[in-house]
């Protein structure tokens, strides 16, 4: 496990200064999955948390919920899209392998000065993408940096199996980086084991088994997950990764306001939260309306406490995430966007 360094004289603090969402205006609720698969809304609900999700319609592809993201973050922070130096999508499910998704929202937004890049790291993307960032802004390489989690999972859902069907959701979140006050984003954690990959994974449409040479099965190009052996590594790697960047920093559990989490599913979030000690009211959970975005769920929830206004300056919040590889890590920042 790897870890990024506390501030460092001489390079400047970085603080998140805006943040926008935007999920589908299609929703799928547990009685319409009723409908669809062999399953409840007791079944869903019980099991994790969730009540319903946004779906794209044909046509929709990620960058089309990545630019209203991109838009309402940038208004947030007051930063003109053409001041951009750098768009980072993170996403697990690109509009196409090339050109990267970025350059689409480079294109939609008319950020027409900023270089573009996507990255992949599951549902860990958008934590990663803010690390990245940081390293740009921290050093004075970039001055604005635009870092985006969106995924669109739900053409990537095989229906036959309930167990995964449920889970997912589409949606986008966008933060805007900049130099400020205060401390910024204090430390991260990252970490990863290639070994556990098959446990979390979608084989097919890449170069091991490309559809060049042939009609793919459908379970080859739709999620496959073990879902008892998910939850296990989940809930013990979020939790160390947030108990070592606690310790790291001495900071207490007790000085956090909010932890975020990946939305994942309400059982892994609980339970990460009582093996923090944390209160109730510090676990910060939306999995009820958003279902599992992936990369997107983290910068979702932020933007919801953000716009709802629960966060003051000097707010110190805790980001823990898990996604496909296996690829966790957590972030302690202090909220300071002004």
């Amino acid at each position: 496990m790897s870890k990024a360094p506390h501030t460092v004289p001489g390079l400047r603090p970085v603080v998140i200064k805006g943040t926008g969402s935007y999920t589908p205006k299609k929703v799928i609720t547990n009685a319409d999955l009723e409908k669809m698969v062999d399953t409840t809304d007791e079944w869903i609900y019980s099991r994790t948390g969730m009540r319903e999700r946004h779906h794209v319609v044909e046509g929709e592809a990620t960058s089309d919920l990545a630019i209203p993201a991109a838009e309402l973050a940038l208004k947030d922070a007051g930063v003109e899209a053409v001041d951009l130096d750098m768009i980072l999508v993170c996403t697990s499910t690109p509009d196409m392998f090339f050109p990267n998704t970025a350059c689409f929202v480079q294109k939609g937004i008319g950020a027409t000065n900023a270089f573009c890049m996507d990255m992949e790291a599951a549902c860990s993307g958008f934590l990663y993408g803010l690390e990245v960032g940081k390293q740009f802004v921290q050093s004075g390489s970039a001055d604005n940096v635009l870092i985006i989690g969106a995924e669109t999972i739900s053409p990537w859902i095989n229906w036959e199996d309930r167990t995964t069907c449920v889970l997912f959701g589409d949606g986008a979140g966008a933060a805007v980086l900049q130099a400020g006050q205060g401390r910024g984003i204090m430390e991260t954690i990252m970490g990863s084991d290639g070994s556990l990959a098959e446990l979390l994974i979608m084989p097919g449409g890449g170069s091991r088994m490309p559809p060049t040479k042939g009609p793919l099965p459908k379970k080859d190009v739709s999620i496959q997950m073990q879902g008892r052996e998910v939850f296990k590594h989940a809930v013990s790697n979020m939790t160390a990764a947030a108990l070592d960047i606690l310790e790291h920093t001495g900071v207490s559990i007790d000085d956090i306001k909010y932890i975020i989490p990946h939305q994942a599913n309400a059982r892994i979030i609980q339970a990460i939260g009582q093996r923090l000690d944390a209160r109730e009211d510090q676990v910060y959970m939306n999995v009820d309306k958003y279902g599992n975005t992936s990369a997107a769920s983290v910068i979702l929830a932020l933007d919801e406490v953000n716009r709802a206004g629960k966060l003051e300056p000097g707010d110190l919040l805790l980001f823990v995430v898990f996604g496909a590889g296996f690829t966790w890590g957590a972030m302690l920042m202090e909220w300071n966007p002004s």
